[in-house]
């Protein structure tokens, strides 16, 4: 089977609609103002029920207050709640306690280092995204990082792979790491936070997923 594909950073029906007919296996929406791909959570809430249980939908937050989690998550209730900021693994687990949804952390990958501080979320995320380090904005920058530092790990969490990815170059992204999960936002992009579905079928064609 080829990887499962989430294409993140959605903010209108129509891309939403087309994303799961070309095949995408999850969704992402972005509720972080600072990003061009924020959406409001009635907007996501929207979107999260369109998707009508085709797709796994994932809601990312970063750095989110207690309060504004809550919120985020009773309104649009996910599948998904990917954290994209500087979240504890024991934030993660009191989340993941609480709310009937898969608990999802984008790491940024620099040196052999974070493979070994990633397993302090064992229990707590259940999955680890490998994004490339940190920028000026949490992921959707383009950047991609060191690939081979995936190479032969032995991964105790599920786990995925996003940042800088394309459909010029996910196959070699998948060969070189054995990722079971691409993920992608700007590679799809024609630009900031305007999804172009022709790049995104072009993705989906690369991973094998239509």
């Amino acid at each position: 089977m080829p990887p499962l594909v989430k294409i993140c950073g959605l903010s209108t029906p129509e891309t939403v609609d087309a994303a799961i007919r070309l095949g995408a296996t999850h969704i992402g929406l972005v509720h972080y103002e600072p990003s061009p791909r924020h959406v409001d959570l009635k907007t996501a809430a929207a979107l999260r029920q369109r998707a009508g249980g085709r797709v796994k939908v994932a809601l990312l937050l970063v750095n989110a207050s207690q309060q504004v989690t809550g919120e985020a998550l009773s309104a649009v209730r996910p599948d998904i709640v990917q954290f994209h900021g500087n979240e504890t693994p024991q934030w993660l687990a009191a989340v993941k306690r609480l709310v009937p949804a898969e608990v999802w952390k984008a790491v940024g990958l620099k040196d052999a280092g974070t493979l070994e501080r990633i397993r302090q979320f064992e229990g707590a995320a259940d999955r680890i995204l490998f994004d490339a380090p940190a920028a000026a904005l949490p992921g959707g920058t383009g950047t991609r990082f060191d690939w081979s530092l995936l190479k032969g790990h032995r991964h105790t969490i599920d786990w995925g792979v996003a940042g800088g990815l394309t459909p010029a170059n996910v196959a070699q992204a998948i060969a070189e790491t054995g990722a079971p999960l691409v993920d992608v936002s700007s590679g799809v992009e024609s630009a900031p936070g305007v999804k172009d579905m022709d790049k995104v079928a072009a993705f989906l064609k690369a991973v094998g997923r239509c």
